[in-house]
């Protein structure tokens, strides 16, 4: 049987676990089936924030029960649900799933390889979480988009392009991903206000690429994307001395009385 889907009830307003234009209905989801050739469970493994200039790339993995509890019916991709659905089935994902794990990829560990590798090696890390949540080994993983991840040799996997719209582990686990990743970047809004990150959440927005023109970048902008590394090099003489800088500003306490908004030119 393919895949089949129906579309929402139309409605005026929708309730956070109600959004999304199109819920998959039947077992051929492709994590089941292959769970079914396996006799096992297949993890759903997912990511987020490879596109923003500021903050780490976030993964998670999903391991989900079978059959699906009546309260994750309304998964879906995480970029088709607004924040407050997404924050609606983040705990019921948590309390549901068998197990979950979710890793973080950092800044400079993106500028050390770079975006892609940075994405995958965070995978493998939230695997890793995961099987320690689990209890036992994860023998096969599905992975959205087309590239696989550095995961231990015990572990089978799978990649599905657009499989954050066709698996439910995957959209559980873009879910996670995103959720986590939108948390931190309001926490680091609070060290860094002066870029507006609980709004854009690093995103290349036009507020943040005025605020990367006039403050020079953050010790957790990525230093080897283009616009942060230009900003970095027209603010100061080089990348190395504007990050010493604003992180100068976000830690030094007792020269602000505590503001963290203050610019390099105040400072005493």
């Amino acid at each position: 049987m393919a895949l089949r889907y129906v579309p929402t009830m139309a409605r005026k307003r929708k309730s956070a676990l109600e959004q999304g234009a199109l819920f998959l209905v039947d077992a051929e989801d492709p994590a089941v089936v292959w769970g079914r050739e396996i006799d096992g469970h297949v993890a759903g493994l997912d990511e987020a924030g490879r596109g923003p200039l500021a903050g780490p790339v976030v993964a998670a993995c999903v391991v989900l029960p079978t059959p699906l509890p009546a309260s994750l019916m309304a998964l879906n991709d995480s970029k088709k649900l607004d924040e407050a659905a997404r924050e609606a089935l983040a705990p019921i994902i948590e309390a549901e799933a068998l197990a979950f794990g979710v890793a973080f990829a950092e800044a400079d560990a993106i500028d050390a390889t770079n975006i892609l590798r940075a994405s995958l090696q965070a995978m493998a890390d939230a695997l890793a979480a995961c099987e320690v949540m689990l209890g036992r080994p994860i023998t096969a993983a599905l992975l959205d988009g087309n590239q696989k991840a550095p995961l231990p040799v015990h572990v089978q996997q799978r990649t599905l392009i657009g499989g954050d719209a066709l698996s439910r582990p995957i959209m559980a686990a873009s879910i996670l991903a995103k959720v986590g990743r939108d948390r931190r970047m309001v926490q680091e809004h609070a060290r860094y206000p002066v870029y507006g990150f609980d709004g854009h959440k690093g995103y290349g927005t036009p507020a943040h690429m005025k605020a990367l023109a006039e403050h020079g970048p953050s010790p957790i902008h990525r230093y080897s994307f283009a616009p942060v590394k230009a900003a970095a090099q027209a603010k100061t003489p080089s990348s190395v001395e504007a990050k010493s800088a604003v992180g100068f500003i976000a830690d030094a306490d007792l020269l602000t009385g505590g503001r963290r908004d203050v610019p390099v030119s105040e400072l005493p």
